[in-house]
């Protein structure tokens, strides 16, 4: 979504210039899920189908969202989640069923109404722009200007709020394409913090990233979230950080939801030997005594 601005936010960067983001336990987690986040969800999706090129991506896929919740959803490659989580977005337009955001149809949203209600924090890997770091992160503003306008002194101080809250502020200056994959990523949040939109949805944040870039981004959003009542729904591939920092867990398979319920609730070797279709082996964390995939030993033999 913010991406899709990037042309139209460029008139209002230089008019402000002018002017001075188990088959038995899963079915019962399953049963847990769908009871969940009911009564006025924030996000309802309902029997709801997506498919490429004839091909499914996404079928009958069903579950809500309560406002402030935490949501991560995983599963395997190609299962479907980041389809998923741009549908949710308006990012892609069809498929069958039904999608509603705060009690309307996704697709009844104009563009700036919906990015109102919804962010979008994107892959670090993705393309980057040729625009200043606070250029940037002032596109997440661009759901309340209008037109041709400059850029008022309020969403000026919005957007270094979001530099300061994301630890961005000495890098304001510098170009997104000469930042690391760690800053830009921080760079993204920010201006998903500045649109100031009551849904964050997260593809894969930490994928890319080092071990601290990682516990930063993880940190943020779980500050952000508490001090703005924030629903976040996150793409992820790691489960150990899905069960320590959501509220509650998703899991796809082949376009089809096989598990949704309190994100622990997962960390069980027959669940997600289900879900992801390799053994796994687990040990408690030492703080939270959640259970945590670790790798198996691998011996190689001699020459």
């Amino acid at each position: 979504m913010l991406h899709a601005c990037v042309g139209m936010f460029s008139r209002h960067i230089q008019a402000s210039h002018a002017h001075a983001s188990v088959e038995h336990g899963t079915r019962n987690c399953m049963r847990m899920g769908q009871q969940h986040a009911l009564d006025n969800p924030i996000v309802r999706v309902r029997d709801f189908s997506f498919a490429f090129a004839g091909r499914k991506v996404l079928d009958r896929v069903s579950f809500a969202v309560a406002r402030g919740e935490a949501v991560s959803i995983v599963g395997p490659n190609g299962a479907g989640k980041t389809t998923l989580l741009k549908c949710l977005g308006g990012l892609l337009a069809g498929g069958s069923g039904h999608i509603e955001i705060d009690g309307r149809p996704v697709a009844s949203y104009a563009r700036r109404e919906l990015a109102k209600q919804i962010s979008y924090v994107p892959q670090a890997d993705g393309q980057v722009v040729a625009f200043t770091v606070e250029q940037f992160v002032l596109m997440g503003r661009y759901p309340y200007l209008s037109p041709f306008s400059p850029v008022s002194a309020e969403d000026r101080e919005t957007a270094l709020e979001a530099l300061a809250q994301t630890g961005l502020t000495a890098l304001a200056n510098r170009r997104m394409d000469t930042l690391s994959g760690g800053e830009r990523q921080k760079a993204y949040l920010a201006a998903a913090v500045a649109q100031d939109a009551p849904i964050m949805l997260l593809d894969e944040p930490t994928t890319f990233l080092d071990y601290r870039h990682q516990a930063e981004i993880g940190h943020l959003l779980a500050h952000h979230g508490n001090q703005a009542e924030l629903t976040t729904i996150s793409v992820t591939h790691d489960v150990n950080r899905a069960a320590l920092e959501s509220q509650r867990i998703l899991a796809l398979v082949d376009g089809r939801i096989r598990f949704d319920a309190p994100a622990k609730e997962i960390m069980r070797p027959d669940v997600l030997e289900t879900i992801f279709g390799t053994p796994f082996l687990l040990v408690d964390h030492p703080d939270t005594g959640v259970p945590m995939v670790v790798p198996r030993t691998v011996t190689r033999e001699a020459p």
